[in-house]
Parts: C-alpha cells; sequence; structure tokens
C-alpha cells in the first residue's frame, strides 16, 4: 500500500474562470439501450456546481448548519445533442455568467473530446431555512465576481468571448 496517497475525491479544477471536472461513465448510468440515462447529466452537472463553490471558497454546508440557507435551482434548461455511453471520459465545464443579490446564473457543458454531449443554464437561488430567496452572503457575492466569464449575454458567450473557440467550445490554440 502506498503509505501518503491522497485518497481524497476529485473536485475539478479551474481553469481561468471555468471549473472543469472529469466524470467516467459507469454501467450504473445507462439505460437498457446502452446510452446515459437523461437524467445522469443533471447529476454530473449538480457536482460541477458543487465542486466549483467549493473551491472557490464558499461553505454551503457551513452556511446551512448556521441557518443562513441554502441554494435551489430555481430553472434549469438543458439541451441534449449527442450520447455518452458506457467507459466514456467526460468533463464538466461549468462557467458562471450572471450574480445577482439572491441568485447565479451558470452555464454548464458536458463534453466527450471536444464534443458539446449536453448543455445546460442554470439559476440558483439563495433560500432561507423558510423556503424564501435572500440575498447571498457578501463574501460569496465577492468571491464569485471573480469567477463571472465575461463578455457573456442570455448565457451564451458573445462574438468577442468566442474568438479562438471552434464550434465545438474548444479553444483554437
Amino acid at each position: 500500500m502506498d503509505e501518503g496517497v491522497d485518497d481524497k475525491p476529485v473536485e475539478g479544477r479551474f481553469a481561468g474562470r471555468e471549473h472543469r471536472l472529469g466524470v467516467r461513465v459507469y454501467f450504473e448510468d445507462t439505460d437498457l439501450s446502452g446510452v446515459v440515462y437523461h437524467a445522469n447529466y443533471l447529476r454530473w452537472m449538480e457536482r460541477g456546481r458543487s465542486d466549483m463553490l467549493r473551491l472557490a471558497g464558499i461553505d454551503q454546508r457551513a452556511a446551512h448548519q448556521a441557518g443562513e440557507g441554502a441554494y435551489a435551482v430555481s430553472d434549469v434548461s438543458i439541451r441534449y445533442k449527442a450520447p455518452a455511453r458506457l467507459d466514456d471520459s467526460l468533463v464538466v465545464a461549468t462557467r458562471l455568467v450572471a450574480i445577482r443579490p439572491a441568485s447565479c446564473r451558470i452555464h454548464q457543458r458536458v463534453i466527450k473530446d471536444g464534443l458539446i454531449l449536453a448543455e445546460a443554464e442554470v439559476t440558483a437561488v439563495f433560500v432561507s431555512p423558510g423556503g424564501r430567496a435572500r440575498r447571498q452572503p457578501a463574501a460569496w457575492i465577492a468571491a464569485f465576481e471573480q469567477l463571472v466569464w465575461p463578455d457573456v449575454e442570455q448565457g451564451k458567450p458573445t462574438a468577442d468571448a468566442q474568438k479562438g473557440q471552434d464550434r465545438r467550445g474548444m479553444s483554437a490554440s
């Protein structure tokens, strides 16, 4: 056995302002036809959002335990473009595209070898323990301001932000 090996779960990494989380497709993720069941993309995207927050220094559990509140998804729109299959290696790419006092808008993609398989727009609202929207902690908003994707309109990069990217959303360099 290797002593000193870090066996912590993978949390992904930031590539600039974008969080990237690698995931593997397991048998349990597929349906009868052998492709990934549609709801699993949403699960992977939730992991991407949660890990992005954790790496940005946002402690959701502490806020919940202190009675401050928690995030709840208030809106999600997802488009499936191509299927993932057993044993595929995927990347969940997460970009924070807008911050409001009580919510965040997030653009996410599930990518395989540079091809976008699914993409979603997600709005997460910070809610009180009673379920009402409330302001996010000021320190969180400050952290988010460092991560907001530049030049974004309606959750999609503008022409200036797309320079240097091919149609698959990958950097041309």
